[in-house]
């Protein structure tokens, strides 16, 4: 089959550029979910607004993927991509100015911005899966969110040469990690820019993977119908699931971790690790997908979340081993779930609804973060950092187990 042997290089191509232009960008993460927390805690004094920025930029994740989404469906999903990276290096260049001007508010306003170049990162998955077979589309799932990887654990790693520029700048030592993502998202916006546009030289070749002829406008209420239908509904709710879960646990623990003593570099190597077990295993878990079915990769993210709120638990007063091993629990059962989830995602969604439905679940995963986070700082102040654990984990387990249990019957449903 001669076609399928020229087909494959290209599609090799494609899914290869998104993953570079996702590296390069996913080193600005550390900004709006590590960072932030830091920022809000120094600026202020106080524990109890740790989680607003994080919430805010989850709110402009969410509010984001909605918008690129639909520059998708009407043939502009690299351009649509592009415009994400390049208001959240704008949203990170706001904070820096923010943290210069001591407005905690503008640093609010600047974390909402930012987080258009997080939704960015992890829609760009979906524009690998969309050029390749439906038999591989979850190793290109998992290659895109791989190469996520090596961006991500190189963020958290620059918290403290990025903070040391910042304070001989005359800025506060969280800072750094805004002017990190700022020249991170903007190369991002730029990769993705050339790549959608024909006549550039190299990357011009490409634009047919992230450049297409619109779709049919959705009629009104179309697309709702589309996320209720039980093959539809499990994908989104374990997307929504894993990230409540996860955005928690993480939100805090930075700050349980230097409230104990621990320094910038402790942290930022313990955020990598976990990072790692986020995205690292994707190539694998893609694979399992394909081999298989999502609803595996879904099920041993439910016991690992689980595994994760249990581990956390006990390791605050322990040392770093346990407190390690609870976030890289955390981190593996938010791989197979998002991995899952999102391969769930495009087997089950209408062709003429996918992108839509793509842009209702990250934004659905924003939204169930921006739930995640604040509440995650009371329920430390209450319960402690065991109990927050405890609680994440449990409820991560039940959503999942009733996702697969969803996806069992809708499949019956065929």
């Amino acid at each position: 089959m001669p076609g399928v042997r020229t087909a494959e290089p290209i599609q090799r191509a494609e899914v290869n550029l998104v993953a570079a232009a996702v590296a390069v960008g996913a080193t600005g993460l550390a900004a709006g979910g590590t960072a932030g927390p830091l920022l809000a805690v120094g600026m202020t004094g106080s524990g109890a607004v740790a989680g607003l920025p994080v919430a805010l930029n989850l709110a402009g994740a969410a509010a984001g993927a909605l918008v690129m989404s639909r520059e998708a469906a009407a043939g502009r999903r690299g351009r649509g991509l592009a415009w994400g990276f390049l208001l959240g290096a704008l949203g990170a260049l706001v904070v820096v100015f923010a943290v210069s001007a001591n407005s905690f508010p503008l640093v609010l306003a600047g974390s909402l911005v930012l987080g258009t170049a997080n939704s960015a990162v992890f829609l760009a998955r979906y524009a690998a899966a969309a050029v390749v077979t439906a038999d591989r589309r979850g190793r290109a799932l998992g290659r895109v969110m791989f190469a996520t990887c090596a961006g991500a654990v190189v963020s958290p790693l620059l918290l403290g040469p990025g903070g040391a520029l910042a304070q001989d700048i005359g800025l506060a030592h969280a800072a750094g990690a805004y002017l990190v993502a700022a020249p991170a998202f903007g190369c991002a916006a730029l990769v993705f820019w050339a790549a959608s546009t024909p006549g550039v030289p190299w990357f011009g070749r490409l634009a047919g993977s992230l450049s297409a002829e619109p779709g049919e406008r959705a009629a009104p209420g179309l697309a709702a119908r589309a996320v209720r239908n039980p093959g539809t509904m499990p994908a989104i709710l374990t997307l929504v699931v894993a990230n409540f879960a996860m955005v928690g646990v993480m939100t805090v623990a930075p700050v349980h971790l230097t409230g104990s003593g621990d320094g910038l570099g402790v942290v930022g190597v313990l955020v990598a690790l976990h990072v790692v077990c986020m995205f690292g295993p994707s190539p694998l878990t893609g694979y399992l997908v394909d081999r298989f079915t999502p609803g595996y990769p879904i099920a041993a993210g439910g016991v690992l979340l689980l595994a994760g709120g249990l581990v956390g638990a006990f390791a605050g007063g322990h040392g770093l081993v346990p407190m390690t091993a609870h976030l890289l629990l955390i981190g593996l059962g938010w791989n197979g779930a998002v991995v899952g989830g999102s391969a769930l995602l495009g087997s089950t969604a209408p062709a003429d609804l996918r992108t839509h439905l793509e842009g209702i679940g990250e934004a659905a995963m924003g939204v169930a973060a921006v739930a995640a986070a604040p509440l995650a700082g009371v329920l430390a102040v209450l319960t402690g950092y065991a109990g927050m654990s405890i609680w994440f984990g449990v409820c991560a387990a039940a959503g999942l187990a009733y996702c697969c249990l969803r996806a069992r019957v809708g499949e019956s449903m065929k």
